[in-house]
């Protein structure tokens, strides 16, 4: 991995807020990955997942794939996904990819909540 990337997390009320940091790319995305499925998968889970793109300087088709599988067991589960403030060449990506007409993506973090808690 490289050095700037890691991943922090935080609970706003019956939401999870992940922060990726740095590039999802091959290499990293399966720690993403990872950290989805400790909340998704978990026996109490929460209402939602924001994943807080705002320090994410890369991302690839692995990311992609990431999220999509997420946002599947997301909505399996009566949860709800959003992605906030992905900026630059991310936000690109997801547009190139159609990713904003699957995953919801809004452009700050309280927009994302409130559209997670909304798809209750």
């Amino acid at each position: 991995m490289s050095a700037e990337f890691g991943i922090t997390s935080r609970t706003e009320g019956d939401v999870v807020v992940i922060v990726p940091r740095g590039e999802l790319d091959a290499i990293t995305s399966p720690a993403l990955a990872e950290t989805l499925e400790e909340y998704l998968g978990a026996a109490e889970p929460c209402r939602g997942v924001v994943l807080d793109f705002s320090e994410v300087d890369f991302c690839d088709s692995r990311c992609i794939g990431v999220l999509v599988a997420g946002y599947r067991q997301a909505r399996d589960r009566g949860m709800g996904l959003a992605v906030a403030s992905p900026q630059g060449t991310v936000n690109r990506l997801f547009v190139i990819a159609g990713i904003d007409q699957v995953i919801t993506i809004e452009e700050d973090l309280g927009r994302a909540v409130k559209a997670v808690l909304a798809d209750q």
